[in-house]
């Protein structure tokens, strides 16, 4: 519980400063919201209308005062209007967020299990061609673009194979959402963003099995004769995961942003790849709130590995958080 509320204490402030830096950031932006919003009309929209639509918006106060009254109206349950899709902003983060939490979640999920798996076989046969094989293609991937993995396997699997639909939720001629046509379209947003995701993971646990293998327990284990899988997996790799909880909220931010370019890639109808629309559309309402949804998602992300931590290692409740 001391964990909880010291995050609690420091999650306030940060959210506070990052969405005031936010509005000016905004504020000091030399794009136009109201020329982004009439689009071409706004060569033939007189200064008048057009002052009168930035006045409607706030834009003409001072910046305190449109943060403060964002913050008023957020904290009243109103997170404004999107002016590019004409639609409230918590409706359309409330109908593109599952589809976020989807590809995500799943990604997660074969990250964490290729990671541990790749990782720690590079590490119980390290120096040999396997492992070289390993960690060359985890330093060549962590070195790629994810939008440029993205495009190379539609181009591979979807241009030139063509075993999986480039991209979207479904097929064009589809009418309603079914399972497999789901599937289908879900495999590689998935599969490029837990590949892109996961070069640090792989590398990370291979290091960290090496070094608990050098470890004096780690002979012993091996000297009362165990066998070399009872030692990885019972010994080694349960002492070397310790430190991998921690370092897995810390890259919850890096995984929000390959989650907007693989949903801008594949035109996965997610929360993150709306973030790129709002953004080129100085759809600052939207954008706020999609901002403050990332922010909390890299709080939850590092809170969430506390927890798991104390669970994992009982010497961080006895010690305590400070």
């Amino acid at each position: 519980m001391r964990i909880v509320a010291w995050r609690l204490a420091f999650a306030v402030p940060l959210l506070l400063a990052v969405t005031f830096g936010m509005f000016a950031l905004a504020k000091a932006s030399p794009f136009d919201p109201v020329r982004q919003y009439l689009g071409e009309r706004a060569m033939v929209t007189s200064p008048e209308i057009m002052a009168e639509i930035r006045a409607n918006w706030g834009l003409d106060r001072p910046l305190l005062e449109q943060y403060t009254a964002w913050l008023g109206n957020l904290l009243a349950g109103d997170l404004g209007e999107s002016r590019s899709l004409r639609l409230p902003v918590a409706q359309v983060i409330g109908e593109r967020l599952g589809w976020t939490l989807l590809v995500v979640g799943c990604a997660l999920v074969v990250m964490l299990a290729a990671g541990l798996a790749v990782g720690t076989l590079a590490a119980w046969r390290r120096d040999s061609w396997l492992d070289r094989l390993i960690t060359g293609t985890a330093f060549t991937n962590e070195a790629a673009p994810v939008f440029w993995i993205g495009l190379l396997a539609v181009w591979v699997f979807s241009v030139t194979l063509g075993w999986l639909p480039a991209g979207g939720l479904t097929d064009a001629a589809s009418a309603t959402v079914t399972l497999p046509d789901l599937l289908r379209h879900l495999v590689l947003p998935v599969a490029v963003l837990a590949f892109s995701q996961s070069s640090w993971l792989l590398l990370f646990v291979r290091e960290s099995v090496i070094g608990v293998l050098r470890e004096d327990y780690i002979t012993g284990a091996r000297a009362r004769g165990l066998r070399g899988r009872t030692v990885l997996v019972r010994h080694a790799l349960r002492s070397a995961l310790l430190p991998f909880i921690t370092i897995m909220g810390a890259r919850v931010p890096e995984l929000v942003t390959g989650a907007i370019l693989v949903e801008a890639v594949f035109s996965w109808p997610g929360v993150a790849g709306t973030t790129i629309k709002a953004a080129l559309a100085v759809d600052f309402p939207l954008l706020a709130a999609l901002t403050l949804l990332a922010t909390l998602a890299v709080v939850a992300g590092n809170l969430l590995a506390d927890l798991a931590y104390t669970v994992a290692d009982p010497r961080v409740r006895v010690l305590g958080v400070s």
